[in-house]
């Protein structure tokens, strides 16, 4: 690239500002997605907004984007203003983390949730996608209907909470549970609206009302590192063996020059419930919302769980996982036209060259993720809803460069392997087990998605029966 062909960032089109605040006008959390994806297709690939003194480059371009993503965390990392809010919340772990702490907290995180853990932990997933079984069966018999997201956000606090942290909360089954999904629902639209505002002022003046939620789940976090630390000490040998990620954590925390301090213990664990409730949730209720919309692709998903479980009411082994070939796909399907994360915010470490614009240290650049992937100039029928485009044998190179539902380079997210399989495990046995009578929201159209950090799908709700023959009335024939 000659000097004559590269941008500084001011020649840039963008949509024009207001003085002092510039955009900040233009933008609404619920639907900055959806706003920067407007944008993308008025000014192109690569365009320009200001947030008050905050200057933004937002590309589209997929190449350029892992460009980006690759260069982190030297180059560009996550901006200082979530961290430091992150800080104000009392939640610094790897997802909000930059730098030496960035570093020292990713290699534990990655250990904890990798194949060879989620594979030792598949009974445990088994149990609780089993009670999720067993909720839905007795709705189905009541004609009653559900709040989609709501009770996958219950499945996977009960996973999650179950494998990081060794203690299955069962808000599946115990309805006075719920109230810590009640807690942490409040922090993701908080630090949105924070991070996109064009005065932090919440960082001077405490918010009164968020208080009460995060004394809850600070002391929710104190009792998990207090009951692990129990274990540690009544089994020492499990500071080489950890089971789970927070015994791994403190492990680490206690081993002299780790560099580990309670804050990172603290920090990952506050970050492993919010990361691991919202965005597995949110593709699975998603994904089921997809299904019912396209029967012929249900139909050809139930056919291979029926064929992998072979009359049983869901996954029992880690080798079945890896033979749900159609459910994988139909997941990349729905990320890809459904991203929860359709925006990835970095900040500029040092002057660095974003596809052919120059951007000076301390310029933010957003990744627009969703555009390139929908886009019918690079996919077929970009619109449609077709899994089978992820199990093609050629052909999957270019779309796995457009879409990127787990991000890019070393800030890959690390719970993948995990999302991976809850999707895998509950779609199975709800297509197993039930048929989707209805899946929809109140007066019809497609859901509503609102942007609160993670892009989810507003008052969806589902209708299930009971399947003809299958493994749930099997089940509970057996049982009678």
């Amino acid at each position: 690239m000659t000097a004559t062909t590269m941008r500084k960032l001011g020649e840039v089109p963008g949509p024009a500002g207001w003085p002092v605040v510039g955009n900040a006008l233009d933008i609404r959390p619920e639907t900055f997605h959806h706003q920067l994806e407007a944008w993308a297709r008025q000014y192109g690939a690569a365009f320009r907004f200001r947030i008050a003194s905050r200057e933004y480059l937002a590309v589209s371009d997929p190449q350029v984007i892992a460009s980006v993503l690759r260069r982190r965390p030297d180059a560009f990392h996550r901006t200082n203003r979530l961290e430091q809010i992150a800080a104000d919340l009392g939640f610094v772990g790897v997802f909000t983390a930059n730098g030496d702490t960035w570093r020292r907290q990713r290699p534990m995180v990655l250990a904890g949730l990798d194949p060879g853990h989620i594979r030792a932990f598949l009974p445990a997933m088994a149990d609780v996608t089993e009670r999720l079984r067993r909720r839905w069966e007795a709705a189905a018999r009541a004609g009653r209907e559900l709040d989609l997201l709501a009770e996958l956000m219950r499945y996977t606090v009960d996973i999650t909470t179950s494998l990081a942290f060794g203690k299955n909360l069962n808000t599946l089954e115990d309805e006075g549970v719920d109230t810590i999904q009640q807690h942490l629902n409040v922090i993701f639209p908080v630090l949105l609206r924070r991070l996109l505002a064009p005065v932090d002022v919440r960082h001077w003046i405490p918010d009164r009302a968020l208080e009460g939620h995060l004394r809850a789940l600070k002391a929710a976090v104190r009792d998990f590192i207090a009951a692990a630390r129990a274990e540690l000490a009544d089994q020492p040998q499990l500071r080489e063996r950890p089971r789970n990620l927070i015994q791994a954590l403190l492990a680490a925390r206690d081993r002299p020059g780790s560099g580990v301090n309670d804050e990172d213990v603290s920090g990952n664990v506050f970050t492993m419930l919010l990361a691991g409730e919202d965005t597995t949730a949110s593709t699975l209720a998603w994904m089921i919302w997809l299904l019912f919309r396209h029967p012929r692709e249900a139909a050809v998903v139930r056919a291979e769980v029926d064929a992998v479980l072979a009359g049983d009411n869901q996954v029992r082994a880690f080798e079945q996982l890896g033979r749900l070939d159609a459910i994988q796909a139909c997941a990349y399907e729905t990320m890809r036209l459904k991203p929860v994360a359709p925006l990835i915010i970095n900040e500029a470490m040092e002057e660095a060259l974003v596809g052919d614009v120059l951007v000076p240290r301390g310029a933010y650049v957003m990744c627009v993720m969703r555009p390139a992937a929908i886009d019918a100039a690079v996919l077929e029928q970009a619109a449609s809803f077709q899994p089978s485009r992820w199990t093609a044998p050629v052909g999957t190179t270019g779309l796995r460069q457009a879409s990127m539902p787990f991000g890019a380079g070393p800030r890959m997210c690390p719970g993948r392997y995990l999302a991976l399989a809850e999707i895998r495990m509950a779609a199975a046995m709800l297509l197993s087990c039930f048929e989707l009578e209805d899946v929809g929201v109140p007066g019809g159209g497609e859901p509503h998605e609102k942007f609160t950090f993670v892009m989810a799908p507003e008052n969806l709700r589902m209708r299930l029966r009971e399947r003809a023959g299958g493994a749930a009335g099997a089940a509970s024939q057996s049982a009678g």
